[in-house]
């Protein structure tokens, strides 16, 4: 198998090292490596499959011989990728920056493959909670046309990175000690308010929009119309972020245009790669973010009729954002771009 020159944007970020897990767990034909990230982690020794590498700073030059471009997200995306694609590589980015192009392919590799033949050099991940949830409505949408989604998002503290993760631990610590809680980074470092996560909820996950509806809901939107190629889908959100270090959940409401038994919709989701059916009421089986981190698939569960209006039924999900929300997804998409022969220059 022919091998790719494959540069990390982010190396040492949680996404980016779960670049690296995920690269030699799927035995990822990959020659040269090159590991990019800021001025701050420049010069970072990293161990890797038997060989130390040292981390450089990103420039625009930093792509040359570079085939994949697998970027982790940030506001590095939009500095660098134009010059990764001058340069001749493929960028898969996991930032927002071009998620909503018209020209960007917003791609998850189970939902809509036939995407990625659009890309112009940038290929879009999308959000982590929109990932999660349209590898469970795909199915069903093969099914029966989807007309409206309410969706409500569990979304664990490490979508808000390593510093979010570590403050609850913090908190919790200091909880636990009687000490004083400090809380300096959610629901966003930037934001001028900050609020404890431990044993709480925050009902905002990234800014305000003029609609009263956060970025991140606007996100889960916005990109499931754009996936699903249907923008007459009505869909509302509300984001959450919870006291749980990884693997996001969320209760999905969806109404269909015609009657589909649970059977055949549970059916449905079990032949579907990438989603595991977890749905035993009888004996308490359910997904749940303890036992989802780490894994691969997104788990399905609490599948039951919306009683309250008609051709609707409930779904509860659980998957692991920094896997097939970020690092996994685009990491497939570069698979299949390799099986189908798509980085051939």
């Amino acid at each position: 198998m022919k091998k790719y020159n494959v540069a990390i944007l982010g190396a040492t970020g949680a996404v980016g090292q779960e670049f690296l897990n995920l690269i030699e767990e799927r035995n990822f034909p990959f020659n040269e490596l090159k590991l990019l990230a800021s001025h701050r982690s420049a010069g970072k020794k990293i161990q890797f499959m038997g060989k130390e590498y040292t981390v450089e700073e990103a420039t625009h030059d930093s792509f040359e011989n570079v085939d994949i471009a697998l970027f982790a997200g940030g506001a590095a995306s939009k500095t660098f990728a134009p010059s990764a694609v001058k340069a001749g590589a493929v960028v898969i980015d996991n930032s927002s920056a071009f998620r909503m192009d018209p020209e960007v392919p917003l791609v998850v590799p189970e939902v809509n493959p036939q995407a990625i033949a659009r890309h112009k050099g940038i290929i879009a991940n999308p959000n982590c909670s929109t990932i999660i949830m349209v590898m469970a409505l795909k199915p069903i949408y093969d099914l029966a046309r989807i007309k409206r989604i309410v969706v409500s998002t569990y979304q664990a503290v490490s979508g808000g990175g390593k510093e979010a993760m570590a403050e609850l631990e913090d908190q919790v610590q200091a909880i636990v000690e009687g000490k004083e809680v400090v809380a300096n980074i959610l629901p966003g470092a930037s934001l001028p308010k900050h609020y404890q996560i431990a044993f709480n909820l925050i009902p905002q996950i990234d800014v305000f929009q003029d609609n009263l509806y956060t970025k991140e809901e606007m996100k889960m939107i916005n990109e499931t119309h754009k996936i699903l190629e249907d923008n007459e889908i009505g869909i509302t959100a509300t984001t959450v972020r919870v006291p749980v270090y990884r693997s996001h959940a969320e209760s999905v409401n969806v109404e269909l245009e015609k009657e589909v038994s649970l059977d055949v919709i549970k059916e449905a989701l079990a032949k579907f790669d990438g989603v595991t059916v977890q749905d035993d009421p009888a004996e308490m089986e359910y997904p749940m973010p303890l036992m989802t981190s780490g894994k691969d698939d997104v788990y399905v569960g609490r599948i039951r009729k919306d009683y309250s209006v008609a051709n609707a039924v409930n779904l509860w999900l659980c998957g692991d954002q920094i896997r097939k929300g970020a690092a996994l997804n685009a990491l497939q998409i570069a698979e299949y771009m390799i099986k189908n022969d798509m980085l051939e220059k």
